[in-house]
């Protein structure tokens, strides 16, 4: 059964990083619960953004090791996705239909790929309805 929920790059870089503590906690419980349940998932991009991120650009970056531990306990049983010249394509139709830049396409398109219903995300439209998927930002106040 596909998962209904696709989690953004953002989710897992604030839980990592506890500087805004609401939003350390609202993206623990999405990260907690999709573990869980196994009702979420992640492309190969949202790994690689967010190790990029923490291997580098976090405020305390993780060392190999710790990156390491938490692609393998965190990223890797959610990741569902790799790349593939069907999902640049629908990237692309995405990024023409809607006007996103290229790298939310790419999101929106693995969500749809997916089977997901929901995308958790804060860098797109609250709300908003593409296809059969609708955007919902976990951190709206």
């Amino acid at each position: 059964m596909p998962a209904s929920t696709f989690i953004d790059t953002n989710v897992f870089v604030h839980w990592l990083d506890a500087a805004d503590p609401r939003k350390h906690a609202i993206a623990g419980q999405i990260v907690r619960d999709a573990l869980r349940t196994q009702d979420a998932c992640i492309s190969y991009q949202v790994a690689q953004e967010c190790l990029n991120v923490v291997c580098s650009k976090a405020r305390v970056p993780l060392s190999p090791e710790q990156a390491q531990a938490y692609l393998d306990t965190v990223l890797a049983p959610l990741m569902q996705l790799g790349a593939s010249v069907d999902l640049f394509h629908r990237a692309l139709g995405v990024r023409s239909r809607w006007g996103f830049a290229f790298y939310d396409s790419l999101i929106v398109a693995a969500a749809l790929a997916a089977g997901c219903t929901r995308l958790f995300s804060e860098d797109l439209q609250h709300g908003q309805r593409i296809e059969t998927l609708t955007i919902v930002d976990p951190f709206r106040a």
